[in-house]
C-alpha cells in the first residue's frame, strides 16, 4: 500500500503528534471497524437465547438490536462532525472506550431493560468508532491509496458482518450470551489502548452545531420508536401519533436549522452534490436488503428449521462470506478501469435479486432454498462496501471528511434501524393476522414457538413463513425503487466534486 499522507496534505490540520509513524492508523482503524461490525451482525444470533433467559418478546426484544442500530444511526452524523472539530483520533479513542462500557453492562443486566439500554450507549460507541475511523483514513490517504484505504475498511466491515454470526454462536455455546457481550468488552478496551498512539488531526473550524444535533437525534429516536412500538400498541394509540408527529416537527427544523447554521452538523453542499448523494443512496439500498435476513433470519433458523445458534450462524455465512471477500475485488476492478457506476448497479441487481429469492424460504430444506439467493445479496453488499466510501469521499473536500464519513454511515445506520423496525413492524402485523392475537404473535416472531408434538405448532411455522414471504415482498420491492433512483442520479453526469470553496472541478470521478 502507499504511503499515507500526512493530516496536512489533506487539508486537516495536525494536533498532537504520537510516539508512533501514522503508519498505524490503517490497523487500529481496521480492527475497529471489524468489531463494531462484528457486534452487529453477532447479536442477532442471541435473541432466543436473551429473550428465554430475560423472559422477553415482541418490542423489548426488538430493542436489542434496534436501540444499538438506532443510537448508532442518530449519533454517527454527530461524531463525525465532532470528530472533525474536536479531534479525530481524539473522539475515536472515547468511542472505543464508551462501545467496551456498553459491552459489559449489557453482560451484567439483570433485566431487558437494563440490557436495551446498555445496547443503546454501545451503539453510540460504535457510531464514533465508525465515523471517527472513517475520517482518520480519509485525512491521511490520497488518491489511489485512499481507495485502497477504504476498501480494506470494507473488507474489514465484511470480516465482522461474516464471521460476526458464527463467532458469536460459538461464543454461546461455550460460554452463554453473557460470555459473547465480555468478549466484545475486551477486544474494544484493547483498542481503545492502541488508539491512543495515533496522530491527531482536526479540521480549521472549532464550532459545534448542538441544535442541529439534537434535533436530528431527536428525529429518528421518534420515527424509530413509533415504527417499534405501534404494532403493539397499536398505530392510533396517542402515544404513537405523538411521536410521529414529533418526528416530523424535529426533522422539518433540522433542515430549516442546516440552511442557516454557520456549522451545520450536516453541510448543505453535501446533500445538494447530485453524484455524492447517488452514492449514499447507493449504500443505503444495499443495507435495507442486506439487514432483514441478517437479524431475523437466524430467528427463523433456530425456531422453525430448528438449527442450533452455531448452525444457524454457519448457515448466515452464506450471506456474509461474500462480504468478506468482494469488497477488495471490487475496489481493484475500478483502480483498474472498470466503472464504478456500472459496479454499483450490478450490486443493487443482486441485492433485489436475492431479496424476492427468499420468498423460496421454508421450514424444510432451508439452506438449500435460500443458498443462491442469500449468496447474492452478501455479493451485492460485499460490492457496494469496496467502492461506495472511496467514491464518495472523492466528491469532498478535506475540511468535511469528517462529516461525509457521518453522514455515510449515519445513512447505514438509519437504514439498520428503521429495516429492524419496519421489518419487526411488518412482521408482527402479518403474524397477528394469522394468529389472531397479538402476544402469540410476538411470541413466534421471537421463536418461541410451541412443542413440536403440539397441536399449533404446525399453524406457527406456516404463519412464521408466509409471514416472512410478505415481509420479503415490502424489502424487495423497496430496493427496486430507491435502486431506480440511484440509477437516476448516477447516470446523469456530476458537475464534478465539491472544493474546498464550494466551487466544482471540471470532472467528475467515474
Amino acid at each position: 500500500m502507499d504511503s499515507p499522507a500526512t493530516s496536512g496534505s489533506a487539508g486537516a490540520s495536525l494536533g498532537a503528534v504520537s510516539r508512533l509513524p501514522s503508519r498505524l492508523t490503517l490497523p487500529v482503524v481496521l480492527v475497529g471497524v471489524a468489531l463494531v461490525a462484528m457486534s452487529i451482525s453477532g447479536t442477532a444470533i442471541a435473541l432466543p437465547n436473551i429473550g428465554r433467559d430475560l423472559t422477553a418478546s415482541g418490542s423489548a426484544l426488538n430493542w436489542v438490536v434496534a436501540g444499538y442500530n438506532l443510537a448508532f444511526a442518530a449519533m454517527t452524523l454527530v461524531a463525525g462532525a465532532a470528530a472533525d472539530r474536536a479531534g479525530r483520533r481524539r473522539v475515536f479513542i472515547v468511542a472505543a472506550a464508551v462501545f467496551s462500557a456498553g459491552f459489559l453492562v449489557t453482560a451484567l443486566a439483570p433485566t431487558i431493560l437494563v440490557l436495551d439500554i446498555a445496547r443503546i450507549v454501545s451503539g453510540i460507541g460504535g457510531a464514533g468508532v465508525m465515523a471517527a475511523g472513517g475520517a482518520l483514513l480519509a485525512s491521511s490517504y490520497e488518491g489511489a491509496a485512499r481507495n485502497r484505504a477504504f476498501a480494506l475498511m470494507g473488507t474489514m466491515a465484511g470480516v465482522g458482518i461474516a464471521v460476526g454470526p458464527t463467532m458469536v454462536g460459538g461464543l454461546i455455546a461455550l460460554t452463554g450470551w453473557r460470555g459473547s457481550f465480555v468478549a466484545f468488552a475486551i477486544v474494544g478496551t484493547l483498542i481503545a489502548c492502541g488508539a491512543g498512539r495515533l496522530q491527531e488531526s482536526r479540521a480549521d473550524h472549532g464550532r459545534t452545531d448542538w441544535i442541529g444535533s439534537v434535533l436530528f437525534v431527536a428525529a429518528l429516536s421518534a420515527f424509530m420508536f413509533a415504527l417499534l412500538e405501534g404494532p403493539e400498541v397499536g398505530w392510533a394509540h396517542p402515544t404513537i401519533l405523538s411521536a410521529a408527529a414529533l418526528g416530523g416537527a424535529a426533522f422539518i427544523v433540522f433542515v430549516v436549522t442546516q440552511r442557516r447554521s454557520d456549522a451545520p452538523v450536516l453541510a448543505p453542499e453535501l446533500v445538494s452534490e447530485r453524484g455524492f448523494m447517488g452514492w449514499c443512496l447507493a449504500t443505503l439500498t444495499t443495507s435495507i436488503g442486506f439487514l432483514g435476513a441478517l437479524v431475523f433470519l437466524p430467528t427463523y433458523l433456530q425456531a422453525a428449521a430448528g438449527n442450533t445458534p452455531a448452525t444457524a450462524g454457519l448457515t448466515m455465512l452464506l450471506l456474509t462470506a461474500p462480504v468478506l471477500v468482494t469488497p477488495l475485488f471490487a475496489v481493484t476492478l475500478v483502480n483498474r478501469g472498470v466503472s464504478a457506476r456500472l459496479l454499483i448497479l450490478t450490486a443493487l441487481v443482486f441485492v433485489i435479486t436475492g431479496n424476492f429469492g427468499l420468498l423460496l424460504l421454508g421450514p424444510e430444506n432451508t439452506t438449500a432454498l435460500v443458498a443462491v439467493p442469500l449468496l447474492l445479496i452478501g455479493i451485492g453488499m460485499g460490492i457496494s462496501f469496496g467502492i461506495t466510501d472511496g467514491q464518495a469521499m472523492s466528491l469532498v473536500p478535506a475540511r468535511l471528511v469528517g462529516t461525509a464519513a457521518g453522514f455515510l454511515n449515519t445513512l447505514r445506520g438509519a437504514a439498520e434501524a428503521l429495516v429492524i423496525a419496519a421489518f419487526s413492524a411488518m412482521l408482527l402485523g402479518f403474524l397477528t393476522v394469522r394468529l389472531g392475537d397479538s402476544g402469540h404473535a410476538s411470541d413466534v416472531a421471537a421463536g418461541h414457538l410451541s412443542s413440536p408434538t403440539g397441536r399449533d405448532y404446525s399453524t406457527e411455522i406456516d404463519a412464521f413463513t408466509v409471514s416472512w414471504h410478505f415481509t420479503q415482498i415490502g424489502v424487495g420491492t423497496a430496493c427496486l425503487l430507491l435502486s431506480v433512483a440511484v440509477a437516476a442520479l448516477l447516470l446523469v453526469p456530476s458537475r464534478g466534486p465539491i472544493t474546498a470553496e464550494g466551487g466544482r472541478h471540471a470532472r467528475a470521478p467515474r
